[in-house]
């Protein structure tokens, strides 16, 4: 099984070609080849792509659980990158890639090493993100997480976010606090969750607990959730750079809460997934 690994701000991708290897994957192998000690090990796999005449690309984004989300940032530059390398698209040429969030529009600069992504529209809305309860924005409600008060806001860029707005963050607040978020009943989909402080008017900073996936370095659509959120609520203009642990990526949003990402992408390498690691992870880790 061929795969290429890349990184963007040090949240790793596979990306894996069905043509390559001639049929699904299981449950028991995505969770095998995504391990860190037991298989290759990274945040998920980027499973594509198929092609049709009119230059758009599916992709599937699965997570390291092997459940899958809806669309991820970092996936969608990476995949970019990929493509470009694969000679599938040309520098500085805007195309589409299809997810099961959305379709949305990207570019490939500075020789492969910039990717510039139209990310969609965001959304508050309980209905679409979806939040339990009736009908509404979510801005600044309260969740309850052992024992502490939150104000959060959710939203959707095409796959669920609980933002929480702190004054301190840390990545031992989001190991702690983000899984009981993921998980809290009011998000039937489960959430992504970002731990949120402002800086200034255009600058952020966020701690990230990624579903399916667990903590994470970076994230773009969890930047570009926690960017409109900080617009929304007026704490910071339309150009915003989100600082993450892996580094940092720009935003802009438009009047309609249209999203415009760029950040960069590292190639990593590649190599084949050998049939031997299927035999020889543990059953506890299935």
């Amino acid at each position: 099984m061929q795969f290429y690994k890349y990184h963007g701000l040090g949240n790793d991708y596979l990306v894996m070609n069905p043509s390559d290897v001639g049929r699904d994957l299981t449950r028991e192998e995505i969770i095998a080849i995504c391990h860190r000690n037991y298989g290759v090990g990274s945040d998920g796999i980027l499973w594509g792509p198929s092609q049709d005449d009119k230059k758009l690309f599916d992709l599937r984004i699965i997570n390291p659980d092997a459940s899958e989300a809806e669309k991820s940032g970092n996936g969608l530059r990476i995949f970019s990158r990929y493509l470009w390398d694969q000679g599938c698209v040309k520098l500085n040429e805007t195309f589409e890639i299809h997810t099961p969030g959305g379709i949305v529009q990207s570019k490939v600069m500075d020789n492969g090493r910039m990717i510039h992504v139209e990310m969609g529209q965001v959304s508050f809305d309980s209905r679409v993100i979806p939040v339990q309860g009736p009908d509404r924005e979510v801005l600044n409600e309260t969740i309850t997480v052992q024992g502490e008060d939150y104000t959060f806001c959710a939203a959707t860029i095409g796959n669920p976010h609980c933002v929480i707005l702190v004054d301190e963050i840390s990545e031992n607040l989001a190991k702690t606090v983000g899984p009981d978020v993921e998980t809290d009943p009011r998000f039937p989909n489960r959430t992504n969750v970002q731990f949120m402080k402002v800086m200034d008017r255009n600058n952020i900073q966020i701690e990230i607990w990624e579903r399916g996936a667990g903590y994470t370095l970076a994230s773009g659509s969890s930047s570009s959730a926690a960017a409109a959120v900080a617009y929304k609520l007026g704490l910071c203009d339309s150009q915003i750079t989100v600082h993450m642990p892996g580094g940092a990526l720009e935003i802009i949003i438009d009047e309609e809460f249209g999203i415009s990402m760029t950040g960069p992408v590292t190639y990593v390498g590649s190599g084949k997934v050998d049939e031997e690691l299927f035999s020889g992870i543990p059953k506890f880790l299935l």
